[in-house]
C-alpha cells in the first residue's frame, strides 16, 4: 500500500525531512528542518504531530542540533545541547513521546566517551535507533491490533494515528492498513476532529492515497452512526497512557467512547510502549494544553470577536471506556496497570 514517510533523514543527512502537515490537503509539501528553532516551530505548529512522530522528530533534531554544535566545537558544548534540548522538550507538554525521547538522547550523550563529535556521532545512531524502531512498532502494533478487527470492519476514528502521526505506518491505523491489504475492511469513518480538522484534512488523505474506503463525518454525527448500526468499531491513539489506562487524546475522544459505550461498540487505543506513562497514576495527573482562540473563533472564515474561548487539544477517555489498549508488546485489556512498562 501506498503508505506515507512523514519523518526521515534528509537525503544530505545534515536535516530532518518531515511532511508539512499544515499544508495538507491542499499540497504535499516536504520540509528539512536544520536548527532548534526550526525544530520547535514546526512541533509546536503541528507542522509534524503524533506522539510517536513528534518523539522521533525530537530525536533527530536534537542530533542534527548536536552535530552542528560539534562542527564549531564550543567550549560550552554540553550547556548548548541541555539549553536546545529544553528549548524542544517544551513545545508539546502532552505527548509524553516527546520528553521520551529527549531523555533517551540526553543519556546516550552522557555514556558517550570523547569530544563533541563522537557525542553528535552517537546521538545521530541513536536518533536512527529511535526512528527504525517506530517503525518496527508500528508493524508489531498493526499486527497485534489486526486480531481485534473482524473481517469487512466498519471502523471509526477520531484524530489522526496513522502515518502521518508516526515514521511508519501508524498505531490506530496500523491495523487497518493490514486488514485493508486483506480485503478486509469495508470503510473506515474519520471524524474531521475539531478545532484543526485533523481527521478530515490527514486522515481522509492519507487512508484515501492509500486506497482504503474512508469516509468523512463531523465529531457531533458518530453517535448518529452508530445508532444506525454503521460502526463495528473504533479505535484511536494516544498521546499518553496514565498507569491506570486513563487515555490522552485528540479532544473529542472522550466524547467517543462515551457514544460507543452506550452502543455497546469497542473502543481500542493503540499507541507505542513509550507513550505509557509510569509516573502518571491518572489521567487527572496528565497536563492538558490550550490552543489559540483564533482556531475556533476564526474557523467560519471571518472573526469572532468579544467572547471567550475554551480550547484544549486533548481531553481525558477514563480506562472504563476502554476495551482494550494494543501497544507493539501485545493487546492489554482491564484491569490496566502500566507501573512497569515505563
Amino acid at each position: 500500500m501506498n503508505v506515507v514517510r512523514s519523518v526521515q533523514w534528509s537525503p544530505s543527512g545534515d536535516a530532518v525531512r518531515i511532511i508539512d502537515q499544515r499544508e495538507l490537503p491542499s499540497r504535499l509539501i516536504e520540509r528539512n528542518l536544520h536548527t532548534v528553532e526550526e525544530i520547535c516551530d514546526a512541533i509546536s505548529t503541528l507542522a509534524v504531530r503524533g506522539a510517536p512522530a513528534i518523539g522521533v522528530a525530537a530525536a533527530m533534531g536534537l542530533a542534527v542540533v548536536a552535530q552542528d554544535l560539534a562542527r564549531g566545537a564550543p567550549a560550552n558544548f554540553e550547556e548548548c545541547l541541555n539549553s536546545a534540548a529544553r528549548e524542544i522538550r517544551t513545545t508539546r507538554p502532552t505527548a509524553v513521546n516527546l520528553a521520551w525521547a529527549i531523555d533517551r538522547m540526553l543519556a546516550r550523550a552522557k555514556l558517550t566517551r570523547g569530544g563533541p563529535s563522537e557525542i553528535a556521532a552517537a546521538m545521530r545512531a541513536e536518533a536512527t535507533a529511535i526512528l527504525e524502531e517506530d517503525r518496527a512498532m508500528c508493524d508489531r502494533i498493526g499486527v497485534h491490533g489486526r486480531r481485534l478487527l473482524p473481517h469487512g470492519a466498519r471502523v471509526i476514528t477520531h484524530c489522526n494515528a496513522g502515518a502521518l502521526a508516526t515514521a511508519g505506518m501508524g498505531t490506530a491505523l496500523a491495523p487497518v492498513y493490514r486488514a485493508a491489504a486483506e480485503g478486509g475492511v469495508a470503510r473506515v469513518y474519520a471524524c474531521e476532529t475539531r478545532p484543526l480538522l485533523q481527521g478530515s484534512r490527514l486522515t481522509a488523505w492519507e487512508l484515501g492515497r492509500a486506497g482504503v474506503p474512508v469516509t468523512i463525518i463531523a465529531d457531533s454525527m458518530a453517535a448518529s452512526l452508530m445508532h444506525r448500526g454503521d460502526v463495528d468499531c473504533c479505535i484511536v491513539g494516544a498521546d499518553r497512557i496514565a498507569v491506570n489506562g486513563d487515555v490522552a487524546n485528540k479532544i473529542g475522544t472522550y466524547a467517543l467512547a462515551v457514544a460507543a459505550h452506550h452502543h455497546d461498540i469497542p473502543f481500542y487505543v493503540a499507541a507505542p510502549a513509550s507513550t505509557f506513562d509510569a509516573a502518571c497514576p491518572s489521567g487527572d495527573a496528565i497536563r492538558i494544553e490550550q490552543r489559540a482562540a483564533a482556531e475556533i473563533t476564526g474557523a467560519a472564515g471571518g472573526s469572532i470577536a468579544g467572547v471567550d474561548v475554551w480550547n484544549p487539544a486533548f481531553d481525558i477517555t477514563p480506562a472504563s471506556l476502554v476495551t482494550a489498549i494494543v501497544s507493539d508488546v501485545g493487546i492489554h485489556r482491564p484491569p490496566y496497570c502500566f507501573s512497569a512498562m515505563s
